[in-house]
């Protein structure tokens, strides 16, 4: 077995990699392009960015690592006729995203993207108001305050678009917080455990219409890209929020900008950008019920171990015969 590594990638990983390859082939780290052509006529397998030029000289190539989990601006149409077998990263980032999205959804829920605003400028206020905020609710003689502006996430409906691995961690902790949960998705058949319904994704203005969050946590693929226009803010509550740690391609940043102009949901919470950075004039930027992050939600301590563990794992995989981990189908870019 040869494996050939293009980009380079730095000693201490390249060592691990060899120490797994050694007895079972050789490894090739390519300081170049040149080097990475010249290498890549009896390789096996090849870890990296491919590109046609380097697909086109595989004679003998069987597999391909993808050091991404998205497929997006990886995947080019003679790699998908390639009959090499293409994994990717898939999985690596899941618990950190969750965490990210329930950072989000509670940020909203007790108004915390508010107050943190109000504290720069010493404001102490509850959100509302103290007239607005409250109503009352009568009973055994007795007037109870009930608070209008502050929610709390059990018995709150979140809705999922793709219960992929992402979507799955993020249901899991929806049940964990007693939230009502509900998905779509255009493959997967078995809800997470505690989950009220997952459907097929025709039922997506279902979906928006009975929650009170919408995480979008799909991949971008050709059925995906726009998914998320005008039309589907408004079928969503004006009181719901939209979240977006799926693809930027998924959401029409304009739709979503008039959408929130005409207070047609409450507000939103992207990671992910259909341009990305963001350009600093962009309206986005303006309003103080959109949360806005620079595509760091999959960032965390325990993910370049969990990357090259995947690489590891899957090259003695390849040396064995046995099936490989996140195998992609490259037709659906997942």
């Amino acid at each position: 077995m040869k494996l050939l590594i293009s980009p380079a990638v730095e000693p201490a990983r390249f060592s691990k990699i060899e120490s797994t390859v050694a007895g079972l082939g050789t490894v090739v780290n390519a300081a170049d392009d040149a080097q990475a052509l010249a290498e890549m006529a009896d390789a096996d397998a090849f870890f990296g960015r491919i590109t046609p030029a380097l697909l086109a000289r595989g004679e003998r190539l069987r597999w391909i690592q993808a050091p991404t989990a998205s497929m997006e601006h990886y995947l080019f149409p003679e790699l998908v006729e390639h009959s090499a077998v293409l994994t990717n990263m898939r999985g690596l980032f899941n618990d950190c995203i969750a965490d990210q999205v329930l950072g989000y959804i509670t940020c909203f829920a007790r108004n915390l993207h508010l107050y943190i605003r109000r504290q720069t400028s010493g404001r102490w206020e509850p959100v509302g108001g103290e007239q607005t905020r409250t109503g009352f609710q009568f009973g055994a003689g007795l007037q109870t305050p009930i608070d209008l502006e502050h929610r709390q996430l059990t018995g709150a409906t979140l809705g999922i678009v793709g219960l992929g691995g992402i979507g799955a961690e993020i249901a899991a902790r929806g049940v964990a917080c007693h939230m009502r949960v509900v998905a779509v998705d255009p493959a997967r058949t078995e809800p997470v455990p505690g989950m009220e319904a997952l459907w097929p994704i025709n039922e997506l203005p279902c979906l928006l219409s009975e929650s009170d969050y919408v995480v979008v946590a799909a991949p971008h693929t050709p059925e995906t890209a726009g998914l998320f226009g005008r039309a589907q803010f408004q079928q969503m509550k004006p009181t719901a929020y939209f979240i977006n740690i799926g693809r930027g391609a998924i959401v029409r940043l304009a739709d979503l900008c008039a959408a929130l102009r005409a207070k047609e949901i409450a507000g939103a919470a992207l990671d992910v950008f259909e341009v990305e950075p963001l350009p600093p004039e962009h309206p986005l930027w303006q309003f103080d019920n959109v949360i806005l992050t620079p595509h760091v939600a999959g960032m965390a301590p325990l993910i370049a171990e969990r990357h090259l563990q995947v690489l590891l794992d899957n090259l003695r995989r390849f040396a064995q015969g046995k099936e490989l981990l996140n195998i992609v189908d490259k037709r659906r870019w997942y």
